[in-house]
């Protein structure tokens, strides 16, 4: 089964399997722009420095879109919004599905199920994977709800493709590691944050708990995203990959250059 990944923008990358083309979180607006962080009202607003590698041309015919949420900027844009109106099916929280109303967006409880009927790939199958935006447990429900996802199909090899949304390291993942064995873990990094909201308060794993995410699940590969491009990543580019290049685990890391498609091992 030839499977590659092209990181786009942020969060978004195109995963092709078999010919059947994923693409997650849309961010495909330009630069130099200021973004609302949306959960019911604007919370904060944010900055865009690096434009998206491809265009929606260059991306092309779409099958499939997973989306962890809905309700901030970073993970979908206006562009994002209207590209997932022109794809068969979108994959988000039942929460995305009341505020989308996109007859094409399906809503997945966390450990739900969906079967995807393709010739392209046997037995595709995307179960919705429990997240938490935020280190501080009390404001899960402000932040608003999220998902990752994985992405199994038939005589799949070593395990599974793992994509986790905008989480930090917390209990729900010690469930996924006892549930599925994870070949490729693909992370939402940046530490991201909006200091002037609440001391401390942090929505994405920063590089030590990227880290000790790679030392409970044990996959074979882990590659990182959501870690440039805006204001509000307090992790900067050189300090995570400087802590992740002096760790244990450094050769488990595929650092993806956005707009070139990479092949994956399955």
């Amino acid at each position: 089964m030839k499977v590659t990944i092209t990181h786009i923008d942020t969060a978004c990358v195109l995963i092709n399997i078999n010919g059947f083309k994923i693409i997650t979180d849309p961010t495909l607006d330009k630069k130099d722009d200021f973004f609302p962080q949306y959960v019911s009202r604007p919370l904060a607003f944010s900055k865009k420095y690096i434009d998206p590698a491809l265009s929606i041309t260059q991306i092309g015919k779409v099958d499939l879109v997973l989306l962890s949420h809905d309700h901030h900027s970073d993970n979908l844009d206006k562009n994002g919004r209207v590209f997932i109106k022109t794809v068969p099916v979108v994959l988000s929280t039942k929460d995305a599905v009341k505020r989308l109303k996109n007859n094409n967006t399906i809503g997945l409880d966390n450990w739900e199920e969906y079967t995807v009927e393709s010739s392209k790939v046997k037995g595709l199958k995307i179960t919705a994977i429990p997240a938490q935006h935020t280190n501080i447990k009390r404001l899960d429900k402000v932040m608003g709800k999220v998902i990752g996802f994985t992405i199994e199909w038939e005589d799949q090899t070593g395990g599974c493709l793992y994509i986790s949304g905008d989480t930090v390291l917390f209990e729900g993942l010690l469930e996924l590691e006892r549930r599925k064995k994870i070949e490729t873990a693909i992370l939402h990094l940046g530490a991201g944050a909006f200091p002037y909201l609440k001391k401390n308060l942090r929505v994405t794993m920063n590089g030590e708990e990227a880290l000790e995410t790679t030392r409970l699940l044990n996959p074979r590969t882990v590659i990182p995203i959501h870690y440039e491009g805006w204001w509000h990543f307090k992790q900067s580019v050189k300090s995570l990959k400087s802590e992740i290049e002096k760790s244990e685990f450094r050769e488990k890391f595929l650092w993806l250059e956005s707009g070139i498609e990479t092949a994956l091992k399955f």
